[in-house]
Formats: structure tokens, sequence, C-alpha cells
């Protein structure tokens, strides 16, 4: 019988001080070990269930109680006696505020349940987490680090090349879960009992705690490193192309920087209780799971394991990949109107994929389908409630698509830009109505290497010669989104929010510690000088990347990195801060694409560095893996990964014929490089004066951001008159549109986590296609320099009518005759 979960009735059970020493089959201990005991001092800070002795709990069995019949050291005389008889007790606002340190109404507080003695006050994390601990398991053991070291070689190794490929797929930290458990149960029973440098190769029982540092190792570099592409567009767009040292030192100062500030952030948002990362609760779910031997069937109804489920998903993934992704292409770009009538340049902008709207689009290819994430990751479910007779759409908690997202995709994109681009709003009909890439009044592709200095600074006279810069109607609405979900953010969180960020900002130092934190109490903290270390020696490299190499980057503006940060445990997303910095340094320092770059990198990166750190930290705390362990696993595992990555790189651009070409056969014609080039143009050589400014084409793109206030107050007024229900935890959405960002409820439905396997086959899924595709490219593609199939099978219609006709090669609606120009007579 597990010590924490829900009855059917609601109630939460919860051991007392009888329960015994429960072991899973994994080697688990659900309680102290046995060669461990507490002394009086740290039992008074422990609960009480933490510090039974074990010989005692194994003299009497297991006893469960309801929360509400326990006694707790915050109720009165009278409330004991309440609780005596079997009735609930309910605490006022100030009893709460005692109690928590919270002088607002938290929502996701529990007020029926509310006690600090064995368990969190917050439900969530109470159906999620183990309110106990084992200090003798074993963590950092030479097997844990050696799969780990393996993970943070592989994920971020395959990600990085399947980076600069479209279409893409991204290995998540998903798959290490689920894969690292098979193969360290593995090593458990087949390795043998050695000793290498007094350290077992092989100490017992794969534990959870291994599981979740082995985790960590694989997710913590497991995306493309931001400033990776700093490199590819100095190639691509500067012919600028520095020795390895450079590189590293520019990726590895972007990488960990972030990691001090996380470390500041942590005593904020890791140790208070009310700092929940929804997120990792679904990851500690997963991980008791696994480790409990539970299965993906429904109840005790039994059903196929988890590990079988995956290897059956994971083949099905890889067979059927071979038709998309080589045999018949078209099922991956099924846009089938344009096949119609392929020369039309009006229909190729609306129902086209390749440079049209997708209005058409039917793919059966998974790795489209999940290129800006997997649907099977980010549940949806509506709950609609009854006010003044009307059917209130209230939140957005689980189910299969993110309605909020979509909504906004629909109006802007499907809606907005064709109207915008049909009117010839921006001289958008000269171009096509979706790109990457950036235009000049001829039509053809910005020749930015025409305005560029030999130093790659701008030369205005150039500039003013040539043509301005013309950007795709979606490209420009990005941009306007991009301010509008900043401003919505800020909006959002002071109409919503103001007064709990308020009051959690003085009370987060005093929050009074749960069970959690008082478990993890008993391991040693990272002193403050490991982060100082961190931030002198990665600051130390930055500026020598920026001095050493020409980058027209001073060192004042690495003191002036945006590093704006907003606290998000409680959230699902992030805001990303990279157009703002863009906007920042390209007032700041105009005609500079490289320091532009490097600064936006910085900005950007140490924000997100600095969340991906304090939110392993907070799964570690919630995991009772040792501070200092998890510390050291991340640092280590991300100057792997960010070594790996540069090679992975240096290999594709040395060996891969074409690479960043947009006909590249393979489909290595580099998305994101392309649109980091765009913008290293738009804010780094031009500049925002020219471009955005008063009196500019795009001027009236940030007047988006300016249309978000009134709604919101509207929605504010409108949501302070309704009776807010006691299952709100989050907030409303924030997204203006479907390129921006969603800020969701998440009271996670871990029952549904436990029994649905949407995990499992989203993983198994990302796997099978991103094993295919590398099969697909070292055995059918690159070997003979591409000539397998070359003249039979790539050249059948079901390969080639995707990428023939207007949509294919970006027909504009507006044709120019030869030397003729569109846009404004002087810029």
């Amino acid at each position: 019988m597990p010590l924490s979960g829900s009855s059917r009735s609601g109630h939460l059970l919860q051991s007392t001080s009888d329960d015994v020493n429960a072991t899973s089959p994994t080697g688990m201990n659900m309680e102290l070990g046995s060669s461990y005991k507490a002394s009086p001092t740290e039992c008074s800070s422990l609960s009480k269930t933490a510090c039974v002795p074990p010989s005692s709990m194994a003299e009497h069995p297991p006893h469960y109680t309801v929360a509400h019949e326990r006694r707790s050291s915050h109720n009165s005389g009278d409330d004991e006696k309440k609780l005596e008889e079997g009735m609930t007790v309910e605490l006022d606002e100030s009893q709460i505020a005692e109690v928590t340190g919270a002088a607002f109404d938290d929502p996701n507080l529990d007020k029926e349940h509310i006690t600090f003695d064995d368990e969190s006050p917050y439900p969530e994390v109470r159906s999620a987490v183990a309110n106990t601990d084992d200090p003798t398991m074993p963590v950092s053991t030479l097997r844990s680090w050696i799969i780990g070291i393996i993970w943070s070689i592989l994920i971020p190794g395959l990600n990085q090349f399947f980076f600069f490929r479209y279409p893409s797929v991204t290995i998540t930290g998903i798959v290490a879960q689920l894969l690292s458990f098979p193969i360290g149960r593995a090593a458990a029973a087949f390795l043998p009992n050695w000793s290498i440098f007094g350290l077992p190769l092989n100490p017992g029982p794969f534990t959870v705690k291994e599981h979740v540092l082995v985790t960590i190792m694989a997710t913590v570099g497991w995306q493309s490193a931001y400033a990776t592409d700093i490199i590819a567009v100095q190639r691509v767009y500067y012919n600028q192309t520095y020795n390895f040292s450079y590189q590293w030192f520019l990726v590895m100062s972007t990488q960990l920087i972030g990691f001090s500030i996380g470390g500041v952030a942590k005593r904020f948002l890791v140790s208070p209780p009310s700092m929940i990362w929804p997120t990792n609760l679904v990851n500690c779910a997963l991980f008791n799971t696994l480790h409990s031997q539970q299965y993906a069937g429904i109840g005790n109804r039994g059903g196929i394991s988890r590990e079988r489920f995956f290897v059956y998903g994971f083949f099905a993934s890889f067979a059927w990949y071979f038709f998309p992704g080589y045999i018949f292409q078209a099922l991956s770009y099924f846009s089938w109107v344009t096949w119609i009538k392929p020369d039309n340049p009006t229909i190729a902008q609306l129902f086209g994929y390749v440079h049209g709207m997708g209005m058409s689009t039917i793919t059966f290819d998974w790795s489209q389908i999940t290129y800006i994430g997997s649907p099977l990751a980010t549940p949806c479910k509506f709950i609609y409630k009854s006010w003044m007779g009307l059917a209130v759409l209230k939140h957005v908690i689980e189910g299969w698509a993110e309605a909020n997202i979509f909504a906004g995709f629909i109006f802007f994109f499907w809606f907005l830009c064709p109207i915008l681009h049909f009117t010839n709003t921006w001289y958008a009909e000269y171009m096509p109505i979706s790109s990457r890439t950036s235009y000049d009044n001829t039509g053809g592709p910005y020749d930015v290497t025409k305005i560029l200095n030999a130093d790659s600074t701008i030369d205005l006279e150039a500039y003013h010669n040539y043509s301005p810069l013309f950007i795709s109607t979606t490209f420009a609405i990005s941009y306007g989104l991009s301010f509008a979900s900043i401003t919505a953010t800020l909006m959002h969180a002071f109409l919503y929010f103001r007064k709990q960020i308020w009051v959690q900002a003085r009370r987060s130092l005093h929050e009074q510690a749960d069970i959690h934190a008082r478990l993890m109490a008993r391991y040693p903290q990272v002193p403050e000088w490991w982060y100082l270390v961190i931030f002198a020696s990665m600051f130390a490299l930055g500026i020598i990347s920026i001095e050493v190499w020409p980058t027209q980057m001073p060192v004042w503006a690495l003191y002036l990195r945006d590093s704006h940060r907003y606290d998000p445990s409680n959230y699902q997303q992030q805001v990303g801060l990279n157009v703002i910095t863009e906007l920042i340094i390209g007032y700041a320092l105009p005609g500079r694409p490289i320091a532009m770059m490097m600064f936006k990198t910085w900005g950007y990166i140490t924000m997100a560095q600095a969340l991906q750190f304090t939110s392993d930290f907070k799964l570690g705390h919630y995991m009772k893996i040792p501070p200092r362990t998890m510390f050291i696993a991340q640092v280590i595992a991300a100057v792997i990964a960010g070594t790996v990555q540069l090679g992975v790189q240096a290999w594709m651009f040395t060996n891969i014929r074409q690479m960043c070409d947009p006909k590249q056969p393979d489909g290595f014609i580099c998305p994101s490089t392309e649109v980091f080039g765009t913008a290293s143009i738009i804010w780094g050589v031009i500049g925002p004066g020219l471009q955005f400014s008063k009196g500019q084409t795009y001027y009236r793109t940030c007047h988006l951001s300016d249309a978000q206030g009134s709604p919101l107050s509207s929605t504010a007024l409108v949501s302070s008159l309704q009776p807010r229900p006691s299952t709100m935890s989050l907030g409303h959405a924030t997204s203006p549109g479907g390129l921006s960002i969603t800020v969701g409820l998440a009271p996670v439905q871990l029952d549904r986590v436990l029994k649905d396997p949407p995990d499992v086959l989203s993983a198994a899924l990302d796997s099978g296609v991103a094993i295919s595709i590398v099969v697909i490219f070292f055995c059918l593609q690159f070997p003979e320099n591409g000539r397998i199939g070359a003249d039979t099978l790539a050249t059948w219609w079901g390969n080639t009518v995707s990428f023939v006709g207007a949509d294919g090669n970006g027909t504009a609606v507006r044709q120019l005759a030869p030397g003729e120009k569109f846009g404004p007579a002087t810029w």
C-alpha cells in the first residue's frame, strides 16, 4: 500500500508513526534506512513519520488515517476536540497566514487538510511526491555516472544533428527517463560486483535516486546550444569561420553562466513549499510509478508494461517513417489542394506548405506534427462554469491540444495574415506570404554582403544605394506577436497576481518549511562560492571570446546584457526574451550583427539556463537528491553536451554537401539558422531604427503590443465579478497568438498520468523517427555522394509534387518586370 495517495472519497491518506519500513522490489526504501538513526535534534525538525526507529515500525502493522483526523501542532484545544470527534476543522485566514506565511488567497493550497507535520499542504505535491527519504540510498554511483555521461553525449549529439534538418525531430528527456530504467536494471542484474578505484561497479538494485540523477544529466543539454546558431550564421552569412577555442569559449560561457544565477534564485524558487513547478510533479509521478512496478493498464486489470509499450511504439514509428521520410515524401507535405493547380500563386499562398499558410495540409509525418512540440505532451480539456445563465469557458486544463494557441493561430495566421497580405500591406504581395528569409526591392533574397564593410559592420551609403529589407507577412506578424506577448505577460501578472507576487517576494525566504524541505536539510548545501566560481570563470570566457576575436562587441555590453526573469515555478511555460534583447542592442549598437547575436544569446539563454538549472534542482528537491551531487552532475553534463554539439556541427558543415542551402536534397536547410541570420540582418546590420521606428515600413507591427492592454483589462474585470473556484490554480491564458505563450492551469490529474501512456507513446514515436532519420541518412543518402536512388526513387511524382510549382518556388502574387522595383522611393 503506498504511503500517500487519494481515496475514493477524496481524503488524503497519510501514514502515522506506526508506518512500517516499506521497500519496493527495486530497492526503493520508502522510509529512512535501517542503518540510519536520527538524533533528537534532527527529529525535532523532521516529521514524526520520518524519525520512527525501524525496530518500532517493524513491531506494528501500518496504520493510515485521513488528514482531518490527525492532530496538528497548529490546532487549538477546541480544534483538537473536534478532530477527536472526527469533525473537519477549517482555519481562518489569519491562521493560514501564520502557518504558511501567505497573506493572500493561495488557490493551490488545500485549506481543509492544511498541516506541515507529515505532508505538503498542496494536494498536487502530495499526490506525486513521497514524504519520506532514505539518505543511505545510493545516488552518485559509478553506474549512474556512466549511464548519465553516455546520455549526455547521445541525446545532445543527435538533437544537434536533427537541429539543422527540416522536418526534424527532437529527442526529449522522457526518452532517457524511460530507457534508463531498464538499462539500470540490466546493469544491476549483469554487471559484476567489482570495485574500480574503490568505487563499486554494481552497488545493488538500481535506485530511484540514481535514475533521477541519470535523467537530469541527460536533459541538462538536450537542446541545441543557443550559441551554436551564432557560429553557423557567422559561417553562412558573414563568411567568418573561427577556431574551436572561440566556439567552445562562447558556448560554455552562454550555457553555464545562467547556472550561477539559478543558484541565487534557488532559495526563492526551490525551497519554499508554494513553489510547485507542475511539470516536475509529472516527472516525480513517473519515477515513482516505474520504481513501484506499475503498468500501463488501468487499475488492477493489468496491461502491457511501459517498456513493452515503448518497444512496440518505437519499432512502428521507425518502420513507418521510411515512407514520409524517403519513399513517398508527399505524405509529409500533403498539401493536396495545390496539386490541382500547382502554378496558381493565390492557391499556393493559402493552401501550400513550403511557402503558404498550409490550410489544406494533412500530414502523415510525426516529425512534422511534433516540430514545435509533441501534442501528446500538452493535453487540455475544457471546464465550463454556469454563471448568470451563461456557459463560461473557465480554464484549459487537460486534453489533446492547447486551445488558446490553436485559436490564436487561426485568428492571426489564417484570418489576419491573408487579409494583410492580399491588401498589399508592407508590400507583401511581392513576396511569399510565409518565408524565413528576407527580401530586397526586386523580390529576390536580401544580399547582406552588399551593405557590409570589411569588418561586417553596416555601410550606410551602400545600404541606401541598394534596398530596404522586406520580410514576409507571417514573419512580420510573428515579430508583432513577440512584442505583444511581453506586454500581455506583464499586464496579466499585474492584473491577476500583483498582490501574490509582492507578498511572495517578501515571504519566500521566511516561508515555513514543509516536510520535503526539512528532509533535504540533512544534506550539505552547495556553497555560495561554487556559484561564484562558475560565474567568474564563465564571465571571463565571455570577455575572452569578445575581445580576442573581432566581434565588435564592447565589454560594457556584456555587463548590460538583459537578464530579466520572472517566476515560472507555478507555470507550464515561459516567455522568451530574445526579441527584447534584439531591440535593446539594436538601438544601442546598430550596424554590428555579431555583437547583436552575442548580446541576444547572453541575454536570452542566461535566463533559460537559469530556469533549467532551478527546475532540475526542484526535481532533485522532490526526489531527495543531495544538492552538491546535483550541482556537479549538471555542470559536467552541460560541458559534455556543449562540446559534443560543437563537434557534430563542425562535422556536418565539413561533410554534408550544400549545407544550409534552401535546396539541400536531404533536408539540411538549417531553418533555425536562417531565422537567426535574418534576425541578425534586421536587428544587427540594419537595426530597429531603420526598420521599426516611426516612419519605417514595419513601424505598425509594434502596435500589437499596445492592443493587449484593453482586452486583458476587460477580461480581468469580468473575472473579478465571478466567483473564483477552488480548483483554479494558475491563471488565464496570456497569449495573443499561436507563436507566443500560453499559461494554463495545472491541478495535476496524476491518476490519469499514471494510467494513460501518452508520455510513453510520445517518447516511443520520437525515438523511432529519430533513429529512422539517422539510418536513412547514413545508409541511403550520405553514401556515394547521394547517388543512391537519385535517378529513380528521388524523381518519381510522390517525391517531387510537393516541391514544384508556385508553392515550392515561392512565387509571389504580384510579379515584377525585369528591372522593376517595389517599395518606398527613399529609405
